[in-house]
């Protein structure tokens, strides 16, 4: 698994957004994106 899917499987599994989880992590909701978006391709 990579970096994107795991991010998407941890958050839908704890039902956090991707706002939730950026603001967690201190990042934008963009930067989320790009991990995921990035890492799907």
């Amino acid at each position: 698994m990579n970096l994107g899917k795991n991010i998407q499987f941890l958050r839908k599994q704890k039902k956090i957004t991707q706002e939730q989880l950026a603001e967690m992590m201190s990042v934008s909701r963009q930067t989320i994106s790009r991990w995921v978006t990035k890492q799907l391709r």
